[in-house]
């Protein structure tokens, strides 16, 4: 949290940096690290709660003070490798497409034309993409292929007030760099993301 805190002060496109949370403990430690914080109820914080609904409350609080907003910028703290420029070139692309949403995308690891599939019941491999991989001759000949990163969002006001979803509508990317694309969900995904940082 503290990396994307850091980072979002840094950025001058952003004019303020709010942190959601419906625990004391990283209230304060937002605030130590120079955020605002908006506190959410329980009911904000269950295992159903969807994003779009944690936005909107940010959104009607941060209004309740005076403030007007346009975008809304979502930074993963789970995602910490971003750079200011990666969140300034997010903000520039849809200020200057006027498209819906833009967000921050990576290189896929491993091709899944040629790798994903499914286990059927009776143990045999399906792959998802086997009408894809049978038209090409050489893996080279394979279209690139991006995952979300989910280190950078930023939406419009409108977006997160009047629809579900915030891919339901037009939507653009920027490509970061897999070395700044590590998502931890797990220990070893934290561990990738220290020895990254410690050999920058």
């Amino acid at each position: 949290m503290a990396w994307s805190i850091k980072t979002a002060l840094a950025c001058k496109q952003l004019d303020k940096v709010v942190v959601s949370t419906d625990s004391q403990k990283y209230a304060n430690l937002a605030k130590f690290y120079g955020a605002d914080v908006v506190m959410r109820s329980k009911e904000l914080a269950e295992d159903d709660t969807t994003m779009v609904q944690v936005l909107q409350h940010a959104i009607k609080e941060i209004e309740k003070t005076g403030n007007k907003i346009d975008l809304v910028v979502l930074l993963d703290p789970t995602s910490p490798l971003k750079t200011v420029e990666d969140i300034a070139s997010c903000v520039r692309k849809i200020q200057e497409n006027k498209v819906d949403t833009v967000e921050t995308v990576t290189e896929t690891e491993h091709n899944p034309i040629f790798i994903m599939g499914t286990v059927n019941t009776n143990g045999e491999f399906v792959y998802l993409f086997k009408k894809q991989a049978l038209s090409l001759t050489r893996r080279q000949d394979a279209p690139k292929i991006y995952r979300e990163n989910a280190a950078v969002l930023v939406t419009t006001r409108k977006m997160v007030m009047e629809k579900k979803h915030l891919f339901n509508g037009k939507l653009m990317a920027v490509i970061m760099p897999q070395e700044r694309s590590v998502h931890i969900d797990n220990l070893i995904d934290w561990k990738l993301a220290e020895s990254l940082i410690k050999h920058e």
